[in-house]
């Protein structure tokens, strides 16, 4: 019998996901493979990557290929030129029988309200928020890659967090842990051993500097407590400009919280709760996968093609 399973795939800068659903939704299986964006603005997209991690999905869910439907969440492809040639790539792979490509951000948004409304806010490598009003009217902010926005995302932290080391190595800044805890995690022995690690790191390595920042402000380094501080005003930013740009609602909307910086566990997402507190929304507590969002978006896609 012709497969009925479907693959989700959710391709980031850090890590790419992927996971089988049955026909009736149920999880089969995952599988994961590097990141889907090789380069510092998001513009090239690694197929590899996206397959490696769809094929994995399906080895160990049992599943032969090529699968029903696939559906590709992937950041970087905001525009219809970029879908196609994904798209195109991917149908090529054998993986499934039909291919689909969306934002990495569609596919989260549809994870957490399917087809409802609601507001999502992703910050991890990079961040963008995503809504769906009471209307069915659509709307993001942010997402305008790492030259021009990401504003409150991974990289934006670990690379400010890099600027601040530097300028105190110089005495252009005031006292901050950041110069001997950056260089202890990166190994560095010189000040200008930060210029050769950041002239070859990737954005997801910068990205992964996010933490150690966000771990000093906590203990009550004011420099690190500047930049994380500014993160959080540009990320409740993009709230904002959401929630008036969807208006009106009838009811105060859910608000979902993805990405590595403010998932569950993540070193932002209590202070942004706390952040957004007055806002007039819903934090929801769960956490959101865009690779299941991915698939359920190309499950009902097959579904209404019965």
């Amino acid at each position: 019998m012709k497969s009925r399973s479907v693959i989700g795939v959710d391709g980031g800068g850090t890590t790419t996901r992927a996971v089988v659903l049955d026909d009736r939704a149920g999880e089969l299986g995952r599988g994961q493979a590097g990141p889907a964006l090789t380069d510092a603005d998001g513009g090239t997209i690694e197929i590899d990557a996206l397959a490696a991690a769809a094929e994995r999905a399906a080895e160990n869910a049992g599943v032969p290929l090529p699968v029903a439907a696939l559906c590709a969440g992937v950041a970087g492809v905001g525009r219809e030129a970029e879908r196609t040639a994904v798209q195109a790539a991917l149908a090529g792979r054998g993986i499934a029988s039909t291919s689909r490509v969306v934002t990495d951000a569609e596919a989260a948004l549809f994870d957490a309200f399917s087809d409802g409304p609601g507001i999502l806010l992703i910050a991890g490598t990079g961040s963008i928020a995503w809504g769906r009003a009471e209307d069915g009217r659509e709307a993001r902010a942010g997402g305008w890659g790492s030259l021009i926005g990401d504003e409150g995302s991974g990289y934006h932290i670990g690379l400010r967090g890099l600027r601040a080391a530097v300028r105190a190595a110089d005495g252009r800044g005031g006292e901050t842990e950041l110069l001997p805890q950056l260089a202890a995690q990166l190994g560095t022995a010189e000040p200008e051993d930060l210029v050769t690690w950041t002239t070859s790191a990737a954005k997801s390595e910068i990205a992964g500097l996010a933490p150690l920042v966000c771990d000093l402000a906590r203990t009550g380094d004011a420099i690190a407590a500047t930049i994380v501080d500014a993160a959080l005003a540009s990320l409740t930013n993009h709230l904002a400009a959401l929630l008036a740009r969807l208006a009106p609602w009838n009811a105060p909307p859910g608000f979902a919280l993805g990405g590595g910086l403010i998932s569950p566990g993540g070193p932002l997402r209590d202070a942004l709760v706390v952040a957004t507190a007055d806002y007039p929304c819903v934090p929801l507590a769960g956490e959101v996968d865009a690779a299941r969002g991915a698939a359920l978006m190309a499950l009902r896609r097959l579904l209404e093609k019965d």
